[in-house]
């Protein structure tokens, strides 16, 4: 047995896992739900060490998806970030649009200004899983959509894939 401290999370005991924990945290100004997901009631400990070192890395992790995601954006082939935007543009109502998009503005695209307002409201982590380690979930705000961008990633960060989904 060994006992390893996560950020947000407390002690978990390797040898006693429960298939689920969850908390929430503030980051850049949002709640953000941070969830761990197990297979098995056991883990070993370098695991949830490589666990730990993600969770404190979560911002350098949040600032390389938003990288992914402006290049999806700027792509012509790029096929989860502009129909994001593009959904929300014609679905939302026009109350909710006018608070998220400046008044007036002509400098930019109502488009990219949505594409400003995406932000953080998910990450669950999968260690025993062998398709993703991260899933990152990007939102205009949960009050507005059931709609999100998710990224899953590597262990290191690096993109698996991107999506849109509800």
């Amino acid at each position: 047995m060994a006992l390893i401290k996560l950020p947000h999370f407390g002690a978990i005991d390797t040898d006693a896992l429960d298939e689920y924990y969850d908390a929430v945290i503030e980051f850049n100004g949002h709640e953000l739900q941070l969830d761990l997901n197990f297979e098995t009631k056991a883990i070993d400990a370098s695991r949830l060490e490589t666990m730990k070192r993600f969770i404190e890395n979560i911002r350098i992790y949040d600032g390389n998806n938003k990288g992914y995601i402006q290049k999806d954006y700027a792509d012509d082939d790029g096929d989860t970030v502009k129909p994001y935007l593009q959904h929300h543009l014609d679905e939302l109502a026009e109350d909710d649009l006018e608070d998220l998009l400046l008044p007036g503005s002509k400098l930019e695209t109502h488009e990219k200004q949505l594409l400003t307002k995406l932000h953080l409201i998910r990450v669950g982590l999968y260690p025993q899983s062998e398709d993703m380690f991260a899933s990152f979930d990007y939102s205009l705000g949960a009050e507005l959509t059931n709609y999100v961008i998710v990224i899953d990633t590597d262990e290191n960060g690096n993109l698996n894939y991107m999506t849109m989904e509800s």
